[in-house]
């Protein structure tokens, strides 16, 4: 990989755009990256993996998005970052863009961009870049296949930072086991450690929950045996032995069980039967009971008859005065009415008379009627003064008419005046309003011209746009397709070339015994071909075939497309020219910007005619109205004389026929409501009249039909005389006494009665007794079958689950063993791993070894042969082995902790594992080759013989081509290194100056 040139526009500290020129750079194989602190080094470190990853190295990461902007940016200058390169004998350009906050078009505000990137490569035929894709994801993953390694692998390699590597020197296992894990990845062998573990944890927690499982049958077993079942007490889930314990102990049970089931049969058809004797015995005792009982009630209620006779016969006389009564009942209904209607008469003609005066209180109906004849009189010869009074009022609303009248045209006279003073002002600005519409509507149509051919030509660099990224998808496309073929037609050849390997085959299996071989001709067939398991038949060939063939058919439709694709692209970019979309976006915002407010201007020409047209209207109008307004302020001075002459005589008038009311209607409404009153009154008292006379008629009737009904008074026929509850009532009491009669005398006359009432008293007590404990003992004979038989149906069962689960459980035990001894084993905690290594830390041992090897060479060479970088397996205090590092110098012989080295030989140290570190990673991405590299601080604590056996092994670096960047602030780098590339800070953000170079 070589870097051949980097541009940085408003990127970290960059607040312009800025250039490095690898190319002139790498001509002297060594080149110094220097400038004061806080200028921008790292940044230009940053901007390289930034445009290889799409993100910063290490602690950086968090400078992505808004925050890789440069604070001295211009508000619409865009971040961006190219690099161009060659890896993998192709030249790339790479640039990309990160999301940008940027001010809003039109308006206040900001607008997020999202990110974007670009991947173009150099085609030297053609002389010219093509593009490769706009994708992160599709960039992303090119980038890293074609340097075969992560963005954390690159930063250690091609951007070696030495100060991480000193801390590398003084880390410890762990430490260093992380750093390596990220390095070489071997994330992949911790997960093999971890799925190992998770894997006996999930094989011991099945073992242990089926023992458990097992382990709770054998429990339920023993509930369910009772004392048959004995099992150890120390039994455990895991115990070895448990299975064969809980199988022996449950086959004792089981034999148990059916013993004592066949026990408990027998003893519950015996209790049956003593039960069957006790039931009979006890239903020929209850049944004399039953008849001594019916006949002693029979006797009681004989008795109770006897003593009820005489409430019988004075039910039976009540029943008959009840039926004499019921022929005096029309007459008692109608007197009631009678004299109900006569207390309503009575109470309505003393409320109506309550209504009048104490004068008509000794008036009788015929008084109380000319009373009323009289003030229906007087109120018709008021008819006239009503008249006179709706007059008067009509004359006091005229009145009021015309003073309202005279004070709207007061009002309209002294509007038009002030309206008619500024109408000449008013009509010279309408006019001024509708030349200036006129004038916009002149530059709309000149500005509507233009627009059509801009926006047609916009669409066109739009298409163009979308069609540049079709094509691209397009190609690849066509590019897939064509690998397709080439598989679907490798597969096809692959499977002629099979079929026709076991084509002996194929023939032979149609060879017949007696038939000649279409091949030889022989009829004997002693040892014929056959067909091996990867025989391939000629279905298999056809649909191989067939696949290749619609394969090439996608193909040619893929190319097919990408020409129309690539034709269309071909008319809108000539359409379109070469202008960038955005530009001729702008142009067209503006051209319609512009018509649009001409149009706007212009929309307002024909309000304006018009509202110049309704003011003129309204000019003449108002002239008018101020006219006729004063011809009516004139003629209503006579009206208004007339109306108070007519006012004044009606006055007069209504004065003496209101008398002392307040008004003649008032006067009429009084007596209105007196003529009422006295109307009802005298008719309520007609009514009274007419009602005691039907009281009397009514009266005299009821005591002649008591008399033929035999009763001496009406009251005491209606005492007599019972309602429908009390009849029902009555005549059901004497249906029952004549039912219960009945029923007695039946009862006696039973002849099993009768006996059964001669016999001693029935012990129905004993009988119960002696049947209720033989339906116990039956009870409890079938409950102990029952339970024996429950047992040994549950005791079988569970045998079986146990016996299954015995038979489930011994492949799993033996996966848990074989796991589990895989899993300590990996873990670093089995007996037979003796430097109790994990699976990881031994990968990583292995690979920090090489990188040892690889970093003496270096070291020995900076450090004149005294150290030597040396792996140890050795564990550190109760730590795990394998991760070790020492330093063996030459001059002692003794070999040391890397820790213990000084500053000047930890550079040496940390540098040469930078650089072996880069060599191995190197050739665990593929051997790509590393063109330009670039290290990192630490040159400040070497003496000058020190500096000069560094620089000796940095530039034998440059063997092959290569380039060396250093990263330093040391000034005297600056004297021995010529080619630099200096960061310059400054206000307005920072600037990068070649110094050196042609």
């Amino acid at each position: 990989m070589r870097l051949h040139r980097l541009d940085v526009t408003a990127f970290g500290p960059f607040g312009g755009s800025q250039t490095v020129d690898f190319d002139a750079l790498s001509l002297a194989g060594l080149f110094l990256l220097h400038g004061p602190t806080g200028a921008g080094k790292t940044s230009v470190l940053d901007a390289v993996c930034y445009a290889l990853y799409g993100s910063v190295p290490g602690a950086r990461q968090s400078g992505q998005g808004m925050t890789l902007r440069s604070d001295h940016a211009a508000a619409g200058t865009r971040t961006e970052v190219r690099l161009e390169l060659t890896v993998a004998g192709r030249r790339l350009e790479v640039t990309r863009q990160p999301p940008w906050e940027r001010p809003k078009k039109r308006g206040s505000g900001t607008t997020l961009d999202k990110a974007q990137t670009w991947l173009r490569e150099y085609d030297a035929q053609a002389g010219s870049w093509k593009d490769l894709s706009r994708s992160h994801q599709e960039i992303g993953e090119e980038i890293t296949q074609l340097l075969g390694m992560s963005r954390e692998q690159f930063c250690q390699v091609v951007l070696l930072p030495q100060g991480d590597f000193a801390r590398f020197l003084r880390a410890d296992a762990e430490a260093r086991g992380k750093l390596l894990g990220r390095l070489f990845d071997t994330h992949r062998f911790a997960e093999v450690e971890k799925r190992l573990a998770e894997r006996r944890r999930a094989a011991e927690a099945q073992v242990r929950d089926g023992d458990a499982a097992l382990l709770a049958d054998a429990h339920r077993m023993q509930q369910a045996a009772g004392n048959a079942m004995q099992l150890p007490p120390d039994l455990a889930p895991g115990e070895p032995g448990l299975a064969d314990a809980i199988l022996g102990a449950a086959a004792i049970a089981r034999s148990t069980a059916r013993e004592q089931l066949t026990v408990a049969h027998c003893r519950l058809l015996a209790a049956e039967s003593a039960q069957a004797a006790a039931d009979r015995a006890l239903a020929d005792v209850r049944e004399v009971a039953r008849l001594q009982r019916r006949f002693a009630e029979a006797g009681e209620r004989a008795a109770l008859l006897e003593e009820r006779a005489d409430g019988y016969r004075h039910a039976q006389a009540r029943m008959e005065r009840s039926r004499k009564a019921e022929a005096v009942a029309p007459a008692l209904e109608l007197r009631d009415a009678a004299e109900a209607e006569h207390r309503r008469a009575t109470a309505a003609e003393a409320r109506a008379r309550g209504l009048l005066p104490e004068t008509f209180a000794g008036a009788g109906a015929a008084g109380l009627a000319v009373a009323a004849r009289r003030a229906a009189e007087e109120l018709g010869g008021l008819e006239s003064a009503r008249r006179g009074e709706q007059r008067l009022a009509e004359l006091v609303d005229e009145r009021d008419e015309l003073d309202r009248q005279e004070r709207a045209d007061e009002g309209l006279l002294q509007d038009a005046e002030d309206w008619l003073a500024g109408w000449e002002d008013s009509r010279a600005a309408l006019q001024a309003r509708i030349d200036t519409a006129q004038d916009a509507a002149t530059r709309a149509e000149q500005l509507a011209v233009q627009r059509e051919p801009a926006q047609q030509r916009l669409g066109a660099a739009r298409m163009r746009d979308q069609l540049a990224g079709d094509t691209d998808a397009a190609a690849e496309q066509a590019r897939l397709a064509q690998e397709q073929v080439l598989e679907a037609k490798a597969h096809w050849l692959d499977v002629k070339e099979q079929r026709l390997n076991g084509i002996a085959a194929e023939l032979a299996a149609q060879l017949q015994d007696g038939e000649p071989c279409a091949v030889c001709g022989a009829t004997g067939h002693p040892a014929p071909a056959r067909k091996d398991a990867g025989h391939v038949d000629r279905e298999a060939e056809e649909r191989a075939l067939t696949a290749y063939q619609q394969a090439e058919e996608r193909h040619s439709e893929k190319e097919r497309h990408l020409g129309v694709v690539r034709e269309a692209l071909a008319a809108a970019t000539a359409e379109a020219g070469d202008s960038p979309t955005d530009q001729l976006a702008a142009h067209c915002e503006e051209l319609e910007r512009l018509w649009a407010q001409a149009r706007r201007d212009a929309s307002a020409l024909h309000p304006a005619h018009e509202e110049l047209r309704r003011a003129e209207a309204e000019y003449e109008q108002r002239t008018a109205d101020r006219q006729r307004a004063a011809v009516r302020v004139a003629s209503r001075v006579g009206h208004r004389e007339r109306l108070d002459r007519e006012r004044a005589t009606l006055e007069g008038e209504l004065t003496q026929a209101r008398g002392t009311a307040a008004s003649v209607a008032a006067r009429a409404a009084q007596l209105k409501r007196q003529a009422e009153l006295l109307t009802d009154a005298a008719d309520t008292a007609r009514i009274a009249e007419d009602v005691a006379q039907r009281l009397k008629d009514a009266d005299a009737r009821l005591a002649d039909a008591a008399f033929r009904a035999g009763f001496d008074t009406p009251h005491a026929a209606a005492t007599a005389l019972l309602d429908d509850a009390a009849h029902r009532d009555l005549q059901r009491r004497l249906d029952a006494w004549q039912s219960e009669e009945s029923a007695v005398r039946a009862v006696l006359a039973e002849a099993d009665t009768a006996a059964a009432a001669q016999q001693p008293p029935a012990e129905v007590g004993s009988a119960e007794r002696a049947a209720s404990a033989a339906v116990q003992r039956a009870r409890d004979a079938a409950s102990a079958r029952d339970a024996a038989a429950r047992r040994c149906t549950e005791l079988d069962r569970l045998s079986t689950r146990a016996t299954a689960a015995v038979r489930q459980l011994a492949p799993l035990r033996r996966e848990y063993d074989r796991v589990a001894r895989l899993a300590t084993l990996t873990a670093g905690t089995s007996s037979d791993n003796e430097r109790k290594m994990r699976l990881e830390s031994y990968v990583l041992a292995a690979r920090l070894e090489q990188v040892a090897a690889a970093a003496t060479v270096r070291l020995q060479r900076m450090s004149s042969g005294r150290y030597t970088l040396v792996h140890s397996d050795d564990r550190a205090g109760r730590g795990r082995s394998g991760l070790g590092l020492h330093v063996v110098d030459a001059w002692t012989g003794r070999e040391r902790d890397t820790a213990t080295l000084s500053g000047g030989e930890t550079f040496f140290a940390s540098l040469a594992l930078a650089l072996g570190l880069a060599d191995v990673v190197t050739d665990e991405a593929g051997g790509i080759r590393l063109d330009t590299l670039f290290i990192d601080e630490g040159f400040g604590s070497l003496d000058d013989q020190a500096l000069d056996e560094v620089l000796d092994v940095l530039d034998s670096l440059r063997e092959r081509d290569r380039s060396v960047g250093i990263v330093s602030h040391v000034a005297d780098l600056r004297r021995r290194i010529h080619a630099q590339l200096e960061v310059v800070k400054g206000r307005s953000g920072s600037v990068l100056r070649q110094r050196g170079v042609g």
